[in-house]
């Protein structure tokens, strides 16, 4: 199957991009393995005809929005995101009506119609920077209610936070932090900035999902109780061989994420399925605040 993976995918032209959290034999298949930022920029820059995209529906709906000409293959397409689905369209068009001074970040875990009233997105990598330039500014911050109180504190923000969470970092305790720390009590404990905060408040790193696997690789710590999806522990493994890390509670597994396989994958490539589009009425206004997104990050 692997090797028809290949054939297909030289055939066709395409190009295989997996988030961290996908499962490990999903990883070692992709040409590019990243967070959401890695991959929006990668999908925006490849060359491919093809996008198959190993993650979630927001993430090949960005994917579509940033390469319109493109075929973006979605191999599960029911793999969503809870956290997206806690904000709608309509929901955040009542809002604004209400609040015209509130600048709009949006967090990339959104859908196309949330990120089209947006001024502009956000990743875990670049929140922070970006929540940071809009500092002078009232700010409405969706969905993740955990990212956007942890910038507000940071940054002395005036921020409202939309009260969305992710059903897996959000469930993280302080004591589930504690008991790891007394089974490993020479590990650092690195998190991701969904978590609530008095979780935040135990970490040795807060951030995303490639921050967390450079810091596994570049600091000196043995050993690291890991605050994320369990998928990330794939990469980590094999960027730092010499490292130690265990996840901090099992409970840490999306299951959208790991709804991809290399069976689904296969299909995808086979049988163009299943093509993402979004409504050119929608996407304009999408695509125009992830654009400010890249910008911003690039500065």
């Amino acid at each position: 199957m692997i090797n028809d993976i290949k054939r297909l995918k030289e055939e066709k032209n395409a190009v295989i991009l997996a988030h961290y959290y996908q499962l490990p034999e999903v990883q070692d298949i992709a040409d590019f393995i990243g967070d959401s930022y890695a991959l929006s920029k990668q999908a925006a820059n490849t060359s491919a005809d093809t996008i198959v995209f190993c993650g979630v529906h927001f993430m090949a709906e960005t994917a579509k929005l940033l390469s319109p000409d493109k075929t973006v293959l979605l191999p599960e397409i029911d793999a969503g995101c809870p956290m997206a689905d806690r904000i709608t369209a309509a929901q955040l068009a009542a809002y604004k009506a209400k609040n015209p001074d509130r600048t709009v970040v949006c967090y990339v875990n959104s859908t196309a119609g949330v990120k089209a009233l947006s001024d502009v997105c956000v990743t875990s990598s670049n929140a922070e920077k970006i929540l940071a330039h809009y500092k002078d500014h009232k700010i409405l911050y969706v969905p993740d209610k955990n990212l956007g109180n942890y910038a507000k504190r940071k940054y002395n923000l005036d921020l409202e936070a939309w009260p969305g969470f992710c059903c897996i970092h959000n469930d993280l305790t302080v004591e589930l932090v504690d008991a790891m720390r007394e089974k490993h009590p020479e590990a650092a404990f690195i998190v991701h900035p969904e978590a609530p905060l008095d979780v935040l408040d135990k970490a040795d790193y807060i951030g995303g999902t490639k921050g967390l696997i450079e810091f596994v690789k570049q600091s000196p710590y043995k050993r690291y109780i890991v605050g994320t999806e369990e998928g990330i522990l794939h990469q980590m493994r094999k960027e730092a061989p010499d490292k130690d890390v265990v996840v901090l509670t099992p409970e840490l597994r999306c299951y959208d994420m790991k709804k991809t396989t290399l069976e689904s994958v296969h299909r995808a490539l086979k049988t163009d399925t299943y093509a993402i589009e979004v409504d050119s009425s929608v996407a304009a206004g999408a695509r125009r605040a992830i654009d400010r997104m890249m910008a911003l990050s690039e500065q």
